[in-house]
């Protein structure tokens, strides 16, 4: 029986890749005790800020999960970098 290195094995290409275009990255989503190590704010304070629309909203994942898209989380820091040096 002849052998095969893993080298020789093609690799399947990935659902992202299949089309010719760039693979897009994955969307990380983050939990409240990552969120809160990122942004220094109480839970309560946070859900106030979604409340008001001041916050990226969290993502229901199951009936006792949530989670937030590290993106937005991150675009919402730097916007709050961006107001501090407009002043």
């Amino acid at each position: 029986m002849p052998t095969t290195s893993r080298s020789q094995i093609p690799s399947a290409p990935s659902a992202r890749e299949t089309d010719g275009r760039t693979p897009t990255p994955i969307a990380r989503l983050i939990t409240m005790s990552e969120l809160l190590e990122i942004v220094p704010f109480s839970r309560q304070h946070i859900l106030r800020l979604e409340k008001r629309g001041r916050f990226p909203r969290r993502i229901r994942l199951g009936e006792n999960r949530v989670a937030w898209l590290r993106s937005e989380v991150e675009q919402w820091i730097e916007a709050r970098v961006e107001e501090r040096d407009e002043r």
